[in-house]
């Protein structure tokens, strides 16, 4: 399952906050029910382009990964929660939106790595490409 969340219109402060990334990164993986098997990483980006600014992170866990990246200039989030374990992403749109005050959260909820789980269903609706 994977949960891809484009977030809009909140706190850039808070969209500044690499300790709020960071403590997020480290205790949300175990609210959904996942494992982490690294702490997170967490990085301040000023590159060529002074206004795409802002804070990357990511906690790899043993179901996948979680990863977030702010964009504050822009007043943007871009997050992602990949597992081969369901979660109930409702939840976590709820605890992303509050996370950075998002006003607005448009999302997508992709089925990925079914195929190990249970071969029937993660293939269903694909193409299969030898």
């Amino acid at each position: 399952m994977h949960l891809v969340v484009d977030g809009y219109d909140g706190d850039q402060k808070k969209m500044w906050d690499t300790e709020l990334v960071r403590l997020f990164l480290e205790t949300y993986p175990s609210q959904l029910g996942m494992t982490p098997i690294c702490a997170p990483v967490v990085l301040d980006y000023n590159g060529p382009k002074s206004e795409d600014a802002g804070v990357s992170g990511f906690v790899v866990i043993a179901e996948s990964h979680i990863s977030i990246h702010t964009f504050p200039y822009h007043n943007h989030v871009n997050i992602d929660i990949f597992s081969c374990k369901a979660f109930d992403t409702q939840l976590a749109l709820k605890e992303v939106k509050e996370l950075f005050d998002l006003n607005q959260i448009k999302s997508l909820e992709l089925e990925r790595g079914l195929e190990y789980l249970h071969p029937e269903v993660g293939i269903k609706g694909t193409e299969v490409v030898d």
